[in-house]
């Protein structure tokens, strides 16, 4: 069976990025940049697990799909983490 959850540890920081709103860079696996607040974590009906980050749009960002996630908030909890 393949790894289609985070480690709990990294799903934390995601969870805090939502509960505080944080304004984030995140860089995908395949080197995507997405920049945008980070609203919520979503299941689809695939069972993953979404980011929800907005900037002009709604965006569901795959949790698996994640290389880094950096912290662009001034006075953040956390800078940055890394998925890989």
């Amino acid at each position: 069976m393949s790894n289609t959850v985070i480690d709990c540890e990294l799903h934390d920081f995601v969870e805090v990025a939502c509960m505080y709103r944080y304004q984030l860079k995140l860089i995908l696996k395949d080197g995507q940049v997405i920049e945008g607040t980070a609203i919520d974590i979503v299941n689809t009906p695939e069972k993953r697990e979404c980011l929800v980050i907005e900037n002009d749009d709604r965006h569901q960002v795959d949790l698996m799909l994640l290389a880094k996630m950096q912290v662009l908030t001034p006075n953040a909890k956390f800078q940055e983490v890394v998925f890989e």
